[in-house]
């Protein structure tokens, strides 16, 4: 996986490595697959997270007390077939993950792929 550009995001993810290293793995778990896929992919913080930038930001990731979540800003147009996404605004909905083993399991591969379809 590509090393961040921005030192900030470096900083965020050194943070949660030493406060919370299962949280950590996810939070890198969930990278990896995000940077398989886009490999040109822009990371940057904001609202106390990384959000993930093609033409425009298009998802983020946010580590939380109980959970690490990946938002998509375009997740209300996704296919999801199964019912994974959360979230009932108007435009984001996410995915929660507390574990290393629902990275596995919540096919995050099916999600990120459609990122790309509606990068506006």
């Amino acid at each position: 996986m590509a090393k961040s550009e921005s030192s900030k995001v470096l900083d965020f993810i050194n943070k949660i490595k030493m406060v919370d290293p299962s949280k950590h793995k996810v939070l890198e778990g969930i990278r990896k697959i995000v940077f398989e896929h886009y490999p040109k992919i822009k990371e940057h913080m904001m609202y106390g997270g990384i959000l993930f930038k093609l033409d425009e930001d298009v998802a983020g990731v946010f580590v939380y007390k109980h959970h690490v979540s990946l938002e998509f800003s375009y997740g209300y147009k996704f296919e999801d077939p199964d019912k994974l996404l959360d979230g009932g605004g108007q435009y984001r909905r996410h995915l929660k993950f507390k574990s290393m083993d629902e990275v596995q399991t919540k096919n995050i591969d099916f999600f990120v792929k459609q990122i790309g379809l509606f990068d506006q």
